[in-house]
């Protein structure tokens, strides 16, 4: 019983609902994640000491940070206060305020005192009722910008791939935006091996990875002397072999090989000096980023000598504040030089794709995606020790599409350590992200809420959910968004709480719909009727961990999961299941007057978006591969080294990868395209 409020105190689950049954969270797993919180509770003294202390804390005057929504009633814990209590605001800006209700919107300091004494000092984050919404209604696409190669890519697509299809895109066809993946830093290979592909497992959420850069757009390549500018074009034709070798002959896309060039390019142009603006412009970079992008480049530097995971490092370099590291950053310091370079770069490179897609009349222009977590042995948890849960992963427990749960290998944030900071981390994540940004999607936008905590060396059915500030965490979100006007997509796809669909919908935060997820449940669990479905939402048929649309009309992803071995059940259940769904949605479109009997698998992607623009969806997402007939989905997860994840380039409905020249020109695309903007209603 102690354990269980022990556990209630820190906002821990003690019980899950399995297929319908509640279930009890293991004590051995409540021991654990209470841990990992600082919280001691290996045996009944610890325990009672915990609670002891627990309880104390929360008599405290004021919680660590207090949440005020414009035109919402008083904060709670303010209406709260006894009689008497004096308070004081420090405003973000340098100003001072006696009643919090003139207080501006922003993150200010506030000090209470109490008639008997007790005292405090709190954060008040002061936020608009809402985020941001798109001005109006617009179409867009949805891509891997690795997958997307041109002429002049260096084996991948890069980001003047990007700003070169952000300029087709918005003039030619219409988008308001482009969605891509996650651009984080990632980790670096160990001696051997290759670098996870994943873009949903980075190094570091906070710094974009230099193998997006475009080599011949930065400046000072176009400086390099005669032997440099030799030794470039050198680099030059080995990166169009790696292009060849993806485009012509099918091979995946080869991340660490591209690195390799590009890194060598970099040593090229460090040689060429900076011009005074130029060099001024690395100066206020390198003073905005602080400590953060000392510790990015320090880890980077490390890493190089001693491997990539820092948990494996001589134990005085674990930690990023001690001597040996301040020694050892000195020793490298021309090292961490390079990746601070690199980082500036790259950010630079991002800011001119999104004036290109500006530039194009893009309404939104880049949506960039933030994932869930970052690396156990990355930079960030190097960095920022403190902040994260050691010894925990992320997943999500037993579902109908999981029956053993999942484990992603992340290390959840402590939503203790973030309240402490005044949740200066994650403000800091998002204001840099939203920077270069027309719109951001959340991924696993529920982890605002709750996430599911595995204990290191147990299965994920042994997790349980551990619950954040949803109140704080979505103010500082909104607040952010407001100062850069961006627009926040949530993904809300699987398991969630009906709550929180409603809570994101009245904070402004869009949703994430995908067609064939939308089922009318209140009526028979038929497809969901396009008037019904939700206006605040990306409205989409496909996504980066879903079979692209001519895979699930054709049912090749059936086949492919079986080949695979990752069906739960015999083919011929999973064939006939899927061929029943299809049969209604394609009853459905026919009854629309979206589709003609008998048509074939393009006329029934065409009819598939013009079914998403029937509903009243604020933005309508094509997954560019569909629009060219692709039927290879870009990640299919429960797999590793069973199927290339993340390194496929797009391809037509034969499978032969198109370069961005070759896709830009597809007749499958343009008639797609003529649908999109309403010259082809079917």
């Amino acid at each position: 019983m102690d354990l269980a409020r022990l556990a209630a105190l820190h906002r821990v689950a003690t019980s899950t609902t399995v297929d319908g049954e509640t279930v009890p969270v293991p004590e051995a797993t409540l021991v654990a994640v209470l841990g990992a919180l600082g919280v001691d509770a290996t045996g009944p003294d610890a325990i009672r000491r915990s609670l002891e202390a627990a309880e104390s804390a929360a008599a405290h005057l004021l919680p660590p940070v207090v949440v005020r929504w414009l035109g919402d009633p008083d904060p709670p814990p303010l209406a709260g206060l006894p009689d008497g209590t004096a308070l004081r605001i420090l405003l973000e800006d340098g100003g001072e305020c006696a009643d919090w209700r003139a207080a501006p919107p922003g993150i200010h300091a506030l000090e209470a005192q109490a008639p008997d004494g007790r005292a405090v000092r709190s954060r008040l984050v002061v936020a608009p009722d809402r985020a941001p919404r798109p001005a109006g209604r617009s179409h867009g696409f949805l891509v891997q910008l690795y997958s997307l190669l041109s002429e002049r890519s260096w084996g991948m697509g890069d980001l003047g791939d990007l700003a070169e299809l952000a300029a087709w895109a918005g003039r030619a066809t219409g988008a308001g935006f482009l969605q891509i993946n996650p651009v984080h830093a990632a980790v670096p290979a160990a001696p051997g091996s290759i670098t996870d592909p994943s873009p949903y497992r980075p190094s570091s959420r906070r710094f974009p990875d230099p193998v997006h850069l475009r080599i011949e757009a930065v400046p000072e390549y176009a400086h390099l002397d005669p032997d440099d500018r030799a030794r470039a074009d050198l680099l030059r034709e080995r990166a169009a072999a790696l292009r060849t070798a993806v485009l012509d002959k099918g091979e995946p896309v080869d991340r660490d090989a591209v690195w390799a060039l590009k890194r060598e390019a970099l040593e090229l142009l460090r040689r060429v000096p900076l011009g005074p603006g130029r060099r001024a412009d690395y100066c206020d970079y390198l003073a905005r980023r602080g400590r953060a992008l000392e510790d990015h480049a320090t880890w980077c530097a490390l890493a190089e000598v001693h491997g990539p995971h820092w948990r494996r490092w001589p134990a005085e370099l674990r930690d990023p504040r001690s001597p040996a590291v301040a020694r050892a950053r000195s020793a490298l310091m021309d090292r961490v030089d390079f990746h601070t370079r690199a980082a500036w770069l790259t950010e630079g490179q991002l800011t001119a794709a999104a004036h290109a897609a500006g530039d194009a009349g893009m309404a939104l222009g880049i949506v960039h995606d933030l994932a869930v977590g970052v690396h156990p042995d990355g930079a960030d948890t190097w960095a920022e020790g403190d902040l994260h849960a050691h010894g925990m992963s992320i997943g999500a427990p037993p579902d109908a599409f999981s029956p053993l749960g999942q484990d992603w290998g992340l290390p959840p944030w402590r939503p203790d350590v973030l309240a402490a900071r005044g949740y200066a981390p994650f403000r800091e994540l998002l204001r840099h992200l939203f920077a270069a940004a027309g719109a951001v999607r959340i991924d696993h936008v529920m982890g605002l809420f709750r996430l599911w905590w595995v204990p290191e060396g147990r299965p994920p059915t042994e997790g349980t959910y551990v619950r954040y500030d949803a109140d704080a965490l979505l103010a500082v979100l909104v607040l952010e968004a407001h100062r850069t006007r961006t627009v926040v997509v949530g993904e809300d796809l699987g398991t969630v709480e009906p709550e929180v669909r409603a809570t994101l919908e009245r904070r402004g935060v869009l949703g994430t719909s995908v067609l064939w997820f939308e089922r009318d449940w209140a009526d028979g669990g038929g497809p969901l009727p396009p008037g019904a479905w939700r206006e605040g939402c990306l409205a989409t048929a496909a996504t980066h961990d879903l079979p692209p649309t001519a895979a699930r009309l054709g049912g090749d992803h059936v086949e492919l999961r079986d080949r695979l071995g990752l069906l739960a059940r015999p083919v011929r259940d999973e064939r006939l299941r899927e061929g029943a769904e299809l049969r209604e949605w394609l009853r459905l479109l026919t009854g629309l007057g979206l589709l003609a009997e008998g048509a074939g698998e393009e006329e029934q992607v065409r009819a598939v978006h013009r079914f998403l623009l029937r509903t009243p969806a604020l933005l309508v997402g094509v997954w560019l591969p569909d629009a060219v007939g692709d039927r290879r989905p870009q990640n299919l997860p429960g797999t590793w080294d069973r199927y290339p994840n993340w390194r496929l380039p797009i391809a037509d409905a034969d499978g032969r990868p198109l370069g961005l020249e070759e896709l830009t020109a597809s007749p499958r695309l343009h008639a797609l395209t003529a649908v999109l903007n309403g010259g082809d209603d079917g």
